[in-house]
Parts: structure tokens; sequence; C-alpha cells
């Protein structure tokens, strides 16, 4: 009976240790990708909220003046979220 406890406490160990592999595998997959400025990604996700909000506005107006405003401040939340894009290798080769 001894022999089985060992074993279990044996694999529980080998368990243990390969869940402890992995998480420091997924901080050092973290540490690798490149930190974004936490003030863009704000601004960015702020300007998709605004977006959405408007999106809603606009299925809801029948007034076509108030749908052209509408429409325009969309394409000027695109027009930002455009320049808020992060770079990209792709975009650094072509510069």
């Amino acid at each position: 009976m001894g022999d089985a406890g060992e074993g279990l406490i044996d694999a529980d160990t080998r368990l243990q240790e390969r869940m402890d592999e992995l998480e420091e595998e997924r901080k050092a997959a973290r540490n690798k990708r490149p930190q974004e400025d936490p003030e863009k990604a704000r601004q960015r996700e702020s300007l998709k909220l605004a977006r959405t909000e408007l999106q809603q506005q606009l299925l809801r107006t029948e007034h076509p003046t108030r749908k052209s405003q509408i429409e325009q401040a969309i394409t000027e939340i695109d027009k930002r979220l455009g320049e808020l894009a992060p770079v990209t290798a792709a975009d650094k080769k072509s510069k």
C-alpha cells in the first residue's frame, strides 16, 4: 500500500512542476509582447465606445440632418482610430 501512495505523490509533484513551468512560460510570453502606451489604449477604447454609442443613435434617429451629423462624427472617430493604430513590423518596413 505504501508504494501506491508514493506513486500518487510523485504524480502530484510532477503535475505541480508542470503547472509551474506553464505559468513561467505564460509570464515570459507576456513580457515578450511589445508594451502599448496605456494612454493610447485608453483613448482607443474610449473612441470605440463612442463609436458604438453613435451607431446606436444612428439606428434610432429619423431626422436627416441629425443622421448626417452622426455619420460625420463616426467618420471622425474612424479617422482617429486609424491614427491610434499600433505600428506593426510591416508598417516599419514601408517607412
